[in-house]
């Protein structure tokens, strides 16, 4: 795989088989978990700190609610001026959960620990490459095309995420989401270097 488009996800300690509990935790590393919480529990600051806002705590899947499991950053080059990094959201339906710890015992969710670090994987560097990176000349200011880019990437996201989404589905029996948080997103126009994707206010685009 080319450098370039190397993975950053930080997906260290996914742990599904833990997501029994009703504590939210917070991070002290890049990589946020987040246990299984009521809806009037707000999520880690830290993982929302590039917004203004907080993702919603449950979401609704066909006719199941899923609830967020973990809060995840990460970022990706293009190529060597464009690129991308944001906050990236993993929701789940509990009941599924409950169901295959009493079928298969808790072990099971380590791998998919593995299966969802992949497709997690397979879909940013989709939606990345899906996405047209470069200057937007009617922008009206720096923004504005941000804004614009953050539009186009979920759609991007969403499109690169039902196939192997719907294949972990098929094969775990679990339901999951996977969603970039928009307002989190932040991109790069003139410069994109991985070692240096989580530094704090580095804006190449203006």
């Amino acid at each position: 795989m080319d450098i370039r488009l190397k993975f950053l996800l930080t997906l260290l300690c996914i742990s599904l088989a833990g997501c029994s509990s009703q504590e939210v935790k917070e991070p002290d590393t890049a990589t946020i978990p987040v246990t299984k919480a009521p809806e009037s529990t707000a999520p880690s600051k830290q993982a929302v700190q590039t917004s203004g806002a907080n993702p919603p705590m449950t979401i609704t899947k066909g006719n199941k609610q899923l609830n967020l499991m973990r809060i995840l950053d990460g970022g990706i080059c293009k190529n060597d001026l464009q690129g991308a990094k944001g906050t990236f959201l993993l929701y789940a339906d509990s009941s599924d959960i409950d169901r295959i710890k009493k079928e298969k015992g808790s072990a099971i969710f380590k791998t998919f620990e593995t299966k969802i670090q992949e497709i997690s994987s397979t879909i940013l560097q989709t939606a990345i490459e899906n996405t047209n990176l470069g200057e937007d000349p009617f922008a009206l200011g720096a923004d504005e095309a941000q804004q614009k880019l953050a539009a186009q990437l979920m759609v991007s996201f969403r499109e690169a995420a039902v196939e192997p989404v719907n294949k972990f589905q098929k094969e775990t029996t679990l339901t999951i989401d996977i969603t970039a948080f928009q307002p989190s997103l932040l991109f790069f126009q003139k410069g994109c270097d991985e070692s240096k994707l989580d530094a704090e206010g580095k804006d190449s685009s203006g």
